[in-house]
């Protein structure tokens, strides 16, 4: 059975980053936007549908239930291209990627998804606000209180979607296996712990 790999991240806590860095020294498939497109082409569903409510929810959408119970819904229902079910062609994706090779996910509730396999190691990655804030201007160039927009509303989104979809808390260490904190730990420490702990836990 293969080894997944999945990754919550808060907003500029360089999560996606090492994400990469673990498939690349592990070997492994890493997915992230492209699940987007993957689940798109299985659906037949324009991409632009699934990238509308990628890790956030629509306003309208927010209180009403919707806790991912497996399967999708039929063509022929009025349904078939509701949130839920872009969500559902999303999961059927991240389990079959799951079922085929060892893989790195990113985000959009894979550790959840996938929370009856017992190969799958969960990773959240967090980091405080002045650190996120910072990266995220590194990365996009934009002004500090932008910056400090985009880690609040992004990091709000990820908490309601999951939240949404999954019954609990986003930021809840009980959901994980490792709990990692780049603003005390550089990305190469954060990599070295993980594959020392896959090495402790594979004897």
């Amino acid at each position: 059975m293969a080894q997944i790999i999945t990754i919550a991240r808060g907003m500029g806590s360089g999560g996606r980053t090492i994400g990469r860095m673990l498939s690349e020294q592990l070997g492994m498939k890493y997915y992230d936007k492209d699940l987007i497109k993957l689940a798109s082409e299985d659906s037949g569903i324009n991409e632009a549908f699934f990238g509308r409510v990628d890790e956030k929810l629509k306003t309208s959408f927010i209180k009403r239930g919707g806790v991912y119970k497996g399967g999708v819904i039929d063509p022929s229902s009025k349904e078939f291209t509701s949130d839920k079910n872009l969500f559902n062609f999303q999961a059927k994706i991240i389990k079959e990627l799951a079922d085929k090779e060892p893989a790195v996910i990113v985000g959009r509730c894979a550790d959840f998804i996938l929370r009856d396999r017992d190969d799958v190691i969960r990773l959240f990655i967090h980091c405080d606000e002045d650190t996120a804030v910072k990266n995220v201007i590194d990365a996009y160039g934009v002004e500090e209180k932008e910056a400090h927009r985009i880690v609040e509303h992004t990091d709000k989104d990820r908490s309601e979607y999951y939240k949404h979809y999954t019954g609990r808390s986003w930021t809840d260490a009980r959901n994980y296996n490792i709990c990692l904190d780049t603003s005390r730990l550089d990305y190469d420490t954060c990599v070295e712990i993980i594959k020392g702990y896959i090495a402790i836990i594979s004897k």
